[in-house]
């Protein structure tokens, strides 16, 4: 946010940022060499840090909406990692916001302690909705050196309405499954849903809401507009995320509608939502956005012509490869059909075609499973690339 990593990077307090970032002045930063930015997927960073990779964490500013009698800390409309930053920390700044409503108390899971190998804890998770934690984070009073009173809004990006491109992803994403019932691949109120971030993945969550499915589930890292609504209209039953990302509108929704939300959203540590294991044992369905994807089916979701970093992998890698169905969606072109989104080979690779089940583009879907690299190229040439550049795609393939 401008106001922290924004402020960070412009007074040039910054070496080393890890592992997700979104603020401009920052990203042109590190695309300047000014900032080292190491990429890590977000279910490792918690024990990357526990293990001591990252060497002494000296301080953690840790907002909350509020502290309790008994000295615990109420996380606000994020977890993520500060559960493992107040036990790394030698020093802690509570920033204590206002802002968040005081009702997010109890909507929170916080598992206490998964510690080390060869003693690492089981996750003991068996419906999305189970809850094995606390409602607070433990804090060790003595690290705290300062609490900070705030009363700042989150940066509530307005996504943007589903155009007809999105609404055709989201139409064959919603087709499959109900394909994939048909044939006794997915039950009736299919399996918990995780989707990116981003104006694409939002719309295909707005799209279920006019879908027969009812009494869905919801695992995801960042809960956003379309998985709100679908709570709201009762599509959705419940769902998991490590942190809420509302637009304006609504962020007043949630609100609003507090009560009604309380016991039907928990959030808790990203090392808990992105855990490999969680994923592949309940089942979830990933669905996240990309920059592009090569006709073999490799994606590239960070780097822009493979040089510029976007915002990093997140979570997507962590759903990839451990979900029951792997989506990756874009429009088959950018920049108003000057470039195509299908390309001979990524420019970047995050994900590789092992982990890559489906590619969607607003011109059809590529299942890919079961196939091999010949095959998957002609599915993604005749079914997701632009009729413009299909022709000099068939002819990379051919003479490849």
């Amino acid at each position: 946010a401008p106001e922290c990593d924004g402020v960070l990077a412009a007074s040039g307090s910054l070496k080393l940022r890890s592992p997700f970032q979104s603020d401009p002045t920052l990203r042109n930063d590190i695309n300047a060499g000014k900032i080292a930015y190491t990429d890590v997927h977000l279910s490792q960073i918690e024990q990357q840090v526990r293990f001591g990779f990252f060497g002494a964490m000296d301080v953690a500013i840790i907002e909350v909406v509020g502290i309790t009698e008994e000295g615990k800390l109420i996380p606000s409309m994020s977890v993520g990692p500060n559960n493992q930053w107040v036990k790394s920390a030698q020093k802690i700044i509570l920033e204590v916001n206002t802002q968040q409503h005081a009702k997010l108390e109890t909507m929170h899971d916080v598992f206490p302690d998964i510690g080390t190998p060869p003693n690492r804890r089981p996750l003991l998770l068996l419906n999305p909705d189970d809850r094995i934690g606390s409602h607070y984070i433990d804090c060790d009073l003595d690290k705290i050196v300062a609490v900070v009173f705030t009363d700042a809004p989150d940066r509530n990006s307005k996504f943007a309405e589903p155009d007809a491109i999105s609404q055709r992803i989201a139409e064959q994403i919603i087709e499959f499954f109900e394909h994939e019932v048909k044939h006794g691949r997915l039950p009736e109120n299919l399996l918990p849903l995780q989707s990116g971030v981003g104006n694409v993945a939002n719309a295909v969550l707005a799209g279920l809401q006019h879908s027969r499915f009812e009494n869905i589930t919801g695992f995801t890292e960042v809960l956003q507009d379309g998985m709100l609504d679908l709570l709201l209209s009762g599509k959705m039953v419940s769902a998991s995320a490590t942190a809420l990302s509302f637009s304006p509108d609504a962020l007043q929704r949630f609100n609003d509608n507090i009560d009604f939300l309380r016991d039907k959203i928990i959030l808790r540590p990203q090392e808990i939502t992105n855990s490999p294991e969680l994923i592949r044992r309940l089942g979830v369905i990933g669905m996240n956005a990309m920059i592009e994807a090569d006709i073999y089916g490799n994606v590239n979701s960070t780097h822009i012509m493979g040089t510029r970093m976007m915002n990093g992998i997140g979570g997507s890698g962590d759903f990839a490869r451990n979900a029951y169905y792997s989506f990756f969606v874009s429009p088959s072109v950018a920049k108003d059909g000057a470039i195509s989104c299908i390309v001979p080979m990524v420019s970047h690779h995050d994900h590789t075609e092992h982990d890559v089940m489906f590619i969607v583009t607003e011109q059809g879907m590529a299942d890919l499973r079961g196939k091999s690299p010949r095959q998957r190229a002609r599915l993604i040439i005749d079914h997701c690339a632009h009729p413009d550049y299909r022709e000099m795609l068939r002819d990379y393939y051919e003479r490849a």
